[in-house]
This record gives structure tokens, sequence and C-alpha cells, in this order.
């Protein structure tokens, strides 16, 4: 092996030790250390094919993470999923670049002909130009790769790949965590803005860690562990080329790792989870979220299930504890908190604020929005603000500690050797100047020559990163709290904008983009830790692996903004001031009293033409018994037709001179309207609802924008559904903004979320997975319950079949982090958000064929379907889930796709 296991006890003898001849080093560690490939041997590592791969596999990857983020508020990290990619098509080129000609050709042929076809679907479906210009270069590469084919990478060049493919994944938790804020907030989410962000914070957390490397990677060696890091370097060890393996052998190394990684596991589960999310989201094969809404005497409570493959890996991955105390959270909200609300408020006859029509009156998903999101959010910022004090005496430590080792560390002398060159100090120190210089000059980052903004992006950046880089080394980034740094940096930021006085609204995008880039820069700066660790086991040049991750981060924030907006705007539902949802029960009206009902004179109509009448069924005195309390559209022959909900009242009105320059609708809705309207943010209550409203040139609203992400509306207007992004932890710095600058909260409800996450605390629970669940609806926690569970059974089968190998409690753990299922599950992962990302993109793209198309899909599926329709699709579409969670099980019990030994 190319390391040397040393117990803490024999390095503190060995430091002990008085008669020992020779040099003595500090770190006892170190001086049995000897990397896979010695510093004096060359290989090829920094060259254009592996920088090209690596650089793509982030963007996907960055892609699948923004998307995960935006739903549950948490990333996979993508490393070990890359290494992996990067051995397996590697080693499929090399066998193509000795076959022979006349498949060389047919194949390339074959990978052109599908480019074209790409390209030009894309064209047709009016694309954005940047998405099909990406996809021919990315047609072209891969035709030229098919013809020509390439070396097999040595272990240096896979190291390149992984270490530019991490990347994504970092910068997206921060962009997901903190940009969709703004929206939430009632202002405008520019794709510039995101970009600035991701890009300046992401380069930004590589250049300050840079520095740290020495200290923490080399002189901290056998004491900061660095898991992932660790683990990654095994399993580009285990793929290793012969090449990789001959010149370890030279050095004296053992280079016969026995366990050759199962690229196969990963391909299929990523295979599965593509082919599943479009059968499933695409073409309507089954529901995507089966739901029971129970009635009385549990009126309002029910049970759902986004039956998703992303999910289902994330609950595979994060593991049955955490997967449980999330799911729980789900439970108190769908189960206890919203049938208590429709117990107790059921009898009203008026609102109840925040709400806007009684209680009586609300769906569960009315309740949650009106009152238990607030429950929710208040039990994660109190969960995250106690996970950052818990976390103090370790940050604290960190950042002593980094402080301390950051001194000692330049003392390295100039000419080191290969494993022990870092970017120079010039450059790097130069970089920092110039982003903080482009962070004030941009506006909009709204920093432009704000001091202030400029000193707690470095002060708090440096900090972050600092800690974050260590405490990556300590607890992993699994268990690195980026996300309580970011909410100590906004609560920070906030109160000097208080003292200062700087609370109107254009001060809410100063503090985001100040907790956006220290967030993201944290977060890139403990995925730089992890990759630096992986390249120092094997040996590679710190300096090119630097630059590999500059490069990989700064096409990943190039593409983050555009597909963030895509998401956001395929997500969007433009709400008219009336909405009609078609009635669940077949209720039919007396005639004699269906006449006598006033007729319905709106100018906004439902879908189905014909003559309506609204019928009122008051709480008080129903007319209609067994029909719930509202407003009802009853046809000719007096069924209930529709329910009818006013969305905002007829009388608001707004000066048209106060709104925005004239847009279009953008998504699958600008078929039908393609009026231009002017944007205006209403951020009070007074009058109507809060929102971006659309408005005419008589300054009548005509319509609310419902946006994608944090969106409450899941219905539109021609009745097709829509999938909205919960961002929890977005809505968490949106509250803390807005309780601090604007102090507009409904506190009573946020403290019963703060009281939970005490009460929780006390009871020895982690209170912020339990808040988390609370505030995401139960259909997102539930499937990663679900994944949780088939991980706990694969791990007791695990845990039995290595009993006789006597491992210790964290070389278990580590043994089922790398099982196949593990494998299987980010797969899953990947390919399940890939394919709802692409759908995304489809379903916004405003061109009637490809609408009508969809909805034909979707009318034929509702109509015969029996695995998407009413009556049994809630039941029948857990067939293919069962399915998938079966072979997530078998995977990862080796029943199929069993990992091969390699030949030494």
């Amino acid at each position: 092996m190319s390391t040397e296991r040393i117990s803490p006890s024999e390095a503190a003898a060995a430091q002990e030790f008085p008669d020992r001849v020779g040099f003595q080093p500090e770190n006892p560690y170190l001086a049995n250390f000897k990397p896979y490939i010695p510093a004096g041997v060359h290989l090829r590592e920094l060259t254009v094919l592996p920088l090209v791969m690596g650089t793509l596999l982030g963007m996907v990857f960055g892609a699948s993470s923004l998307y995960l983020v935006l739903k549950v508020g948490l990333t996979v990290s993508a490393s070990i999923p890359v290494a992996v990619i990067s051995i397996t098509v590697f080693r499929a080129l090399s066998k193509i670049r000795i076959a022979p000609i006349a498949i060389r050709v047919i194949l390339a042929t074959l990978i052109l002909a599908a480019g074209i076809a790409s390209v030009y679907f894309l064209i047709s479906a009016g694309s954005p130009i940047y998405w099909t210009a990406l996809v021919g270069i990315l047609f072209l590469g891969l035709t030229w790769l098919a013809f020509n084919g390439s070396l097999d990478a040595t272990i240096l060049e896979n190291n390149i790949v992984q270490t530019a493919g991490s990347a994504g994944e970092s910068i997206a938790f921060g962009v997901g965590v903190t940009m969709p804020a703004i929206m939430i907030l009632g202002l405008d989410l520019e794709v510039t803005r995101v970009m600035l962000v991701a890009l300046l914070g992401g380069l930004l957390g590589i250049l300050m860690m840079i520095p740290l490397r020495r200290a923490l990677i080399v002189a901290q060696h056998g004491y900061l562990k660095y898991p992932e890091g660790t683990a990654c370097a095994e399993v580009l060890k285990a793929g290793a080329s012969k090449e990789s393996r001959a010149a370890a052998h030279q050095a004296g190394e053992v280079a016969d790792e026995t366990e050759q990684m199962g690229a196969k596991t990963i391909f299929a589960g990523l295979g599965v989870g593509f082919l599943y999310q479009v059968l499933m989201a695409g073409f309507k094969g089954w529901k995507d979220t089966p739901e029971k809404v129970f009635g009385a005497p549990f009126k309002a409570g029910s049970i759902s299930a986004e039956i998703s493959p992303a999910l289902l890996g994330v609950g595979y991955i994060i593991g049955p504890r955490i997967a449980s105390i999330m799911c729980a959270g789900g439970v108190l909200a769908y189960l206890v908190l919203i049938p208590a609300i429709k117990f107790f408020g059921s009898g009203m006859t008026t609102p109840l604020a925040p709400g806007t029509v009684p209680i009586s009156e609300m769906s569960p998903s009315q309740i949650r929005g009106a009152y238990v999101l607030y429950i929710g959010a208040g039990a994660v910022a109190a969960g995250g603000i106690i996970s950052l004090f818990r976390s103090l005496p370790t940050i604290w430590s960190g950042l002593k500690g980094g402080l301390a080792d950051l001194r000692g560390g330049q003392a390295a002398t100039a000419g080191a050797p290969r494993t022990d060159q870092d970017m120079s100090m010039k450059v790097v120190i130069g970089g920092i100047i110039v982003l903080v210089a482009m962070i004030m000059l941009f506006p909009q980052l709204n920093l432009r020559f704000n001091l202030i903004g400029a000193i707690l992006i470095v002060a708090f950046g440096f900090l972050f990163v600092t800690v974050s880089s260590r405490l990556t080394g300590e607890i992993g980034s699994s268990s690195n709290p980026i996300s309580g740094m970011t909410v100590a940096t906004l609560l920070l930021t906030c109160l000097i904008f208080l003292v200062i006085g700087w609370t109107g609204p254009s001060y809410y995008i100063t503090a985001l983009s100040i907790g956006g880039i220290v967030c993201i820069a944290s977060s890139n700066g403990g995925t730089t830790s992890q990759d630096l660790k992986t390249g120092f086991l094997v040996g590679s040049t710190p300096k090119l692996q630097q630059i590999a991750i500059l490069v990989g981060a700064f096409a990943s924030a190039l593409i983050l903004g555009p597909i963030l907006l895509v998401l956001n705007d395929s997500a969007t539902v433009y709400v008219p001031r009336l909405s009609f949802e078609a009635a669940t029960k077949s209720v039919v009206v007396d005639p004699i009293k269906a006449a006598a009902l006033p007729a319905f004179s709106d100018q906004i109509k439902p879908s189905a033409p014909g003559n309506y009448r609204v019928l009122k069924n008051d709480p008080a005195a129903p007319t209609v018994a067994g029909l719930d309390p509202g407003e009802y559209l009853v046809d000719a022959s007096g069924k209930v037709a529709y329910k009818m909900e006013e969305n905002f009242p007829a009388t608001l009105k707004i000066d048209p001179s106060q709104a925005g320059e004239p847009e279009k609708l953008k998504g699958p809705q600008a078929n039908s309207d393609p009026g231009l309207y002017r944007p205006y943010h209403k951020t009070d209550t007074t009058g109507g609802p809060a929102g971006r409203y659309l408005v005419n040139d008589q300054g009548t609203p005509v319509y609310l924008a419902d946006p994608g992400i944090n969106g409450i509306h899941k219905t539109r207007p021609d009745g097709s559904q829509v999938t909205k992004y919960d961002a929890p932890k977005a809505t968490l710095m949106s509250y803390i903004i807005k309780g601090i600058l604007n102090r507009q909260l409904p506190w009573g409800l946020v403290l019963l979320g703060v009281m939970i996450a005490v009460v929780l605390e006390m009871s020895g629970i982690p209170s912020l997975a339990f808040a988390v669940g609370v505030y995401l609806p139960l259909s997102s926690s539930s499937p990663i319950f679900i994944g949780g569970m088939i991980r706990w059974l694969v791990d007791k089968y695990l845990r039995k079949k290595l009993q006789h190998r006597k491992l210790t409690e964290d070389e278990l753990v580590a043994e089922t982090d790398k099982s196949p299922g593990v494998l299987m599950a980010s797969g899953y992962i990947a390919g399940g958000a890939l394919a709802a990302i692409v759908i995304a993109i489809l379903q916004g793209v405003p061109k009637q064929g490809l609408a009508n198309f969809n909805k034909a899909i979707e009318d034929w599926a509702t109509a015969h379907n029996p695995l998407f329709g009413e009556a049994n699709g809630n039941l029948l579409s857990m067939i293919p889930f069962l399915i998938i969670m079966l072979l997530l099980y078998l995977v990862g019990r080796e029943v199929i796709l069993k990992s091969r030994k390699a030949k030494v």
C-alpha cells in the first residue's frame, strides 16, 4: 500500500522517544508517508482531454446538485462518481483507439447523426442559442473521440478530471442556498447576478485556500483525515492504468490494489434514473406524486411521496438516521400541524392572518402555505443558529489552527519537489485583489464602491474558507456546517446594515450578494481541500490541480445561473384573478335551487366553456351538505363543475408609472397569451396579497406571477400540474433578511417553530434535519426516508458479512460508504436530476407545437393510463418505484452488478 497506518499511541511514542537517531519530524505520520506516484516520477497530468472532460462532468453534476438543493436543501459529493466515470470512459476510449477503422467510422457516424438530430430538434423547439451551441459542440467532440479514441488516462489525469469535476457541486450548493432568496423577497433574479456571485465566490474560495495547502494537507497529514478526499484517492488507485501501476512499481510501491471499482454500477444507476424520470415526468407513464388526503375525523391530514429516483438516492446516501429525522419533521407538519389547524379553524368564517381565506375553505396545501411554512422556517432558522453555536468551539479551534498553520506553511522553499509546488503567491494574491475589485464594480451586486461590503466579503470569506478547509479535514464535507456559516454571515451583515440604517429593499440584494459569495467561497474552499488531499495521496502536482479546479469552477459558474432561471421559469404559474379547480366530488344541486343561483358573468372563464351559476357554500349554513365551504360553479345540469377561488381582488389597482418595463410571459403559458405586461412588486398585503404582479397599461393586474421556486400554486389555468421547488435554505436566508431589515414576519408562527427546535435539542435530537423536514413537503422527505431504510437493510447485511474482519465502527462506515449501493444511488441522483432539468428546459420553451404535444400526452394519460389516472393511479404508480427500490437493494447486496477483481 502507499501509506502506512500508525496508531495515536505509536505516534506519541515516536515523538517522545529520546534516543532516535537523525532527523525527527514533528509529524510521525508524514515521516512514513509515500505518495502513490513519487515526486521524481513524471506522468501525463494536466492535458486537454482530461481537463475538458472534468469541466463537462463538473457542469453536469453542478446542474444535478442545483436541482437537489432547490428540492431538498442538500447536495451529494461528486468526486467519487466523477472519478469512476473518468476511469471507465478513458478505458473505453483506449479500446476504441485500437479498434478497426470500420467500427470507428460507424460509431462516429452514429454519434454525429444523433448530434445533428438533437441540434435540429432544439432549433425547431425554439431553444435558446447557447443551449443549442453547447449541445452541438458536445456532439462534435464526441464524434472526434469516437473516431480517434484516446490513450488510457494515467492516475494523475484521472485526478485532474475529478478535481475539475468537483467544483460544480460545491458552487451549486452556494447558489441554491442564497440566490433564490432574492425571488422569495419579491425582487427580480437576473441571470448575470447569479453568474457573477457563482463565479466570484467560487474563484475566491479556491484562491483563499491555496496558501493553506501546505499547512493543512501536508503538515497535518494523519491528523486531518479528509475522509472524502481519502476515499477518492482509493478509488483512483483501484482503477489505476497499467502505466500508472508500472510507475508506482518503479518506486517500490506495492501497486496491487485488488478491488476494481464497479464503474458499470454508476452508469447503470444513471441510465435507470434518467429513463425512469423521462417516462414518469416527460411521457406521464405514472403519477409522480401519489397522494392520499384523509376525510373526517382526520380532515386535512395527508400522506404523499414524490417517487423520484434522485430523492431515493439521496436517502440511501445520507443514511437511515438523518433520513428518518427529516421524514419525522414532515409527519409532524402533515399529520399533526395541518390537521390541528383545520380542526381548530373549521368553524371560523373569517380569515386568520397571515391567511387570506377562512381556514374552513382551505385545502391542506393552502394551510401549509399560509401557516406551516412560517413554523417550518422558524424551526429551520433556530436549528441553523443552534447548529452554528454548537460548532463554534470547533470553528474557533479550526480558525486558530488554520492561521497558526498558515504562518508555518510560508516557510516552504522555492525549490520544492513536483508534489509540493503551488501556484505563485503573486498570482494568488493578485487574483484575490482583482476579484474583490470586480465585486465592488459590478452594478448587479449592488456593491458599487461599497467599501464596507468589500471588507465584509474579505473578512468573512477568509475566516470561513479557513474554517471550512480545516473542518472538512476533521469531520468531512457532509458534516461541514456551510449553511450555518452563511447564516452567521447574513446575521452579522444584516445587523451591521441595521445599525448603519441600510434597510431598504436594495440592500436585500447587497446582503445576499455578500452572503452568497461567502457561502460559495467557503463551500468551494472545503471542496478544494478534499481535492488537494486526494492529489497529495496519489502524488499529483498541486499547481496543476489548482489550475484545473479554477477552470472547472469558472465553467460551472457560467451555466448555473441560466439553469436556475430555467427551472424557475418552467414551474412559474401566472395566476389570473380567478382560478378554477375541477371538482373532485360528484355533487349535483337540486335543479330548482340551481336555477335560482346567480349567473356567472365574469370575463375570466374556466377552461371548459359553458353557462355556469355561482354556488356559495357557507361554513355556518351550508347550501349543499357534504361539500366543502367555498365558491363553486354549477353547470346547466346542476352538477358542481369547479371550485372557484379569488387570488386577488378585482378592486386592486396599480399606478402603471410605478411598474417596470413591459415583458412577455415565460414558459408554457406564453403560448396562450403573447401580450406585454408591466411587472410590479407589491411588498405589503394592503388591498391584496403581496407578490409580483403583471399589469396592463390601465394599471389593472392581470396575473399574479407565482414563481417556480418557493411558489404555492401548482396548477396552471389550463389544468396542467406543476412541480415546485421549495428551496428550504434559501427561504431561511430570506427570512433572516426580512426579519432583521424589514421586521415583516408573523412572529407568532415563527416562534412556534423556534420552540419546536428547542424541544428537539432538549430531547437530544438534531433539530436542523427535523426542521428541514417540517418545512419541506412530506412528498419530498418520504422517498428520502425510503432510501434511508434500504441503506439500513443493506448495511445490516454488510456488517454481518464483514464481522470476521473485526473492523472498528469508523472502518465499517468507510466500507459501507464504498459499497456498490452508494454508486448506484449516485447514478440515480445524477440521472434523475439531469432528466428533470432537460424536461424543465423543454417545458419552458414557448413553442406551440411542443406545448400541444405535452398537453396531448397528459390528456391521453389522464383518460387511458391506469397508472396516471385518478381512480387507481395513486396506488398503481408505486409499482415502478418499487422496481427501482428493489434494484437499489439488490445492487447494494451485490446480488447483481457485482464488482470484479482486477488482474495484476
